[in-house]
């Protein structure tokens, strides 16, 4: 049942990737349970590919209600999350195991 479950995880990564070919990529880093940068600019009105990369050997979640993502990130591993497109604005997202100190937003214009 692992094995099954990781050749699906292949398949749906390698998908995205080629799905995610021509979108505006951004990255982000979590290091010691904080965002960096933790301001993003993005296009506005344009599907962005969000690459987060968790440093930490703890896991953390992308949340945002704004962007309507949540996403585990295992230590040591990266996510690709797919954003937009969004309106011109703010939208706040935070780390839903470090609250206090895993803040950041998203700037679409």
């Amino acid at each position: 049942m692992v094995s099954c479950r990781k050749k699906i995880a292949a398949l749906l990564s390698l998908a995205a990737g080629v799905w995610g070919a021509g979108y505006p990529q951004v990255e982000l880093e979590i290091r010691d349970h904080l965002f960096t940068p933790s301001e993003l600019v993005v296009p506005a009105n344009t599907k962005v590919k969000l690459i987060v990369y968790n440093r930490d050997p703890t896991p953390e979640e992308f949340e945002s209600y704004q962007l309507n993502r949540e996403k585990v990130i295992i230590g040591g591993q990266r996510a690709i999350i797919f954003i937009g497109p969004l309106a011109p604005g703010e939208y706040p997202f935070f780390g839903e195991f470090n609250p206090k100190t895993a803040q950041g937003k998203v700037i679409a214009r």
